[in-house]
C-alpha cells in the first residue's frame, strides 16, 4: 500500500482541457491548497536531463503548479543523462523521506534500479513522458508517438500530393523508442505513396537546435532535390528552418516535427514553411503528472497509464494552442 494521508481535493485538469491552451494553468492547486489540511507533503522530480528546453519545461511546469499548493514542497534533481547519478538521485530522495517521486526519464528507457528502489521504500511513482521499463511504478502519463508520426506523415503526404523528396531527422539512437515511434509512425503513412522518396540522416542530431542545424547543413549540401524535413521533435526542426533559410532554399521546404514547442507554434502561425506539428507539450504533461502523484498521495485511485491526447497543429489551428507564456 502506498501511503494514505489526509485527502488532497486537487482538482486534476481534464485532457481535453490540457489539449487545449494554458488559460487554466495552477487551477487545481488552488482547490488542492484550500482543503489539504496542515500536512506538509514533499515531492521529488528526477531528472534524467535538464539540458533541452522540453525536458526543463516539464520540471518547471510540476514545480509552477507546486508552488499554488502552500502544502506542497518540490524537491529536483538533474542527473546529467547518467542512468547510473538519476538511481543515485532517487536513492537520495528516498533517504530525504519523501512523499512521491515524479521521474522524467527523457532518452532513458531502461531503468529498473530506479523504479525497484522507489518500491521497496513504499513510495509512489510518476512518471512523465518516457516510460521507463523493468519495474513498477504507480501511474504513467505521456503521448502515443507512433500516431502522432502518423499524423505528420499524412500531412506531408497530402501537402507533396504524394511526390517529393522527405529527408528524416533523428534524436538519438539510445533507448530511442519514442524517436523510433515518430519516425516509424511517419514511414508507414509515406511508404504507401510510390512518389514520396526518404531519406534517413546518417548523423543523430541529440534533440537540439544546435544539432538540428548541423544535421540539416550536411542534408542540404548533399541533396538538391528536398521538398519536405520531418524532424523527431521541435527543437531539431527549428534548428533544420534555420539551416534551411541560410541556404536560401526556405521557398522549396517545409517542416513537420512533434512537441508543440512555443517557438515552432509561433513559426506555424506566422504562416512560414514551418507546416505541422504533434502537440506534447511538456508544461501540460509536467502539471499532470503533479497532480497524479497528489491525488495518489491523497488516496485516490488514479488510472495506471494515461495517453494525453495529441492533436496536429497547422496553420488552420495553430492559434488554439499557441501560448507565448507556457513554459515549453
Amino acid at each position: 500500500m502506498y501511503k494514505l494521508t489526509a485527502v488532497i481535493a486537487a482538482a486534476a485538469m481534464s485532457l481535453a482541457m490540457l489539449a487545449c491552451g494554458s488559460d487554466d494553468k495552477g487551477s487545481g492547486g488552488a482547490d488542492a491548497a484550500a482543503s489539504s489540511g496542515s500536512k506538509t507533503y514533499t515531492i521529488g522530480v528526477a531528472n534524467f536531463t535538464l539540458g533541452a528546453a522540453y525536458f526543463i519545461g516539464m520540471s518547471k511546469a510540476v514545480q509552477e503548479e507546486a508552488s499554488t499548493v502552500g502544502n506542497v514542497k518540490v524537491r529536483v534533481t538533474d542527473a546529467g543523462g547518467d542512468a547510473a547519478k538519476l538511481t543515485t538521485d532517487v536513492q537520495n530522495l528516498i533517504s530525504q523521506k519523501v512523499d512521491g517521486i515524479v521521474i522524467s526519464g527523457g532518452p532513458l528507457e531502461a531503468a529498473p534500479a530506479v523504479l525497484n528502489a522507489a518500491k521497496q521504500a513504499n513510495i509512489p511513482v510518476v512518471m512523465v513522458d518516457r516510460k521507463l521499463k523493468g519495474g513498477d511504478y504507480a501511474s504513467w502519463i505521456g503521448p502515443d508517438n507512433e500516431a502522432i508520426g502518423k499524423q505528420d506523415g499524412e500531412y506531408i503526404a497530402n501537402r507533396l500530393n504524394g511526390k517529393g523528396t522527405v529527408a528524416l531527422i533523428r534524436g538519438g539512437p539510445a533507448d530511442n523508442t519514442i524517436g523510433l515511434g515518430r519516425t516509424n509512425g511517419v514511414l508507414g503513412v509515406l511508404k504507401s505513396s510510390p512518389g514520396i522518396k526518404t531519406i534517413t540522416a546518417p548523423d543523430f542530431a541529440e534533440w537540439g537546435t544546435d544539432g538540428g542545424v548541423k544535421v540539416a547543413e550536411n542534408l542540404l549540401t548533399k541533396y538538391g532535390d528536398l521538398n519536405a524535413i520531418f524532424c523527431e521533435n521541435d527543437s531539431m526542426c527549428l534548428g533544420a528552418q534555420k539551416a534551411v533559410k541560410d541556404a536560401g532554399r526556405a521557398d522549396r521546404i517545409f517542416f513537420a516535427a512533434v512537441d508543440g514547442q512555443k517557438e515552432a507554434l509561433k513559426q506555424i502561425l506566422d504562416g512560414t514553411n514551418y507546416g505541422v506539428t504533434g502537440l506534447n507539450n511538456s508544461d501540460k504533461i509536467g502539471r499532470m503528472g503533479f497532480h497524479r502523484i497528489v491525488d495518489i498521495l491523497g488516496g485516490k485511485q488514479v488510472q495506471k497509464d494515461t495517453v494525453v491526447p495529441s492533436p496536429q497543429i497547422t496553420h488552420d489551428n495553430a492559434k488554439q494552442y499557441y501560448d507565448p507564456n507556457s513554459l515549453f
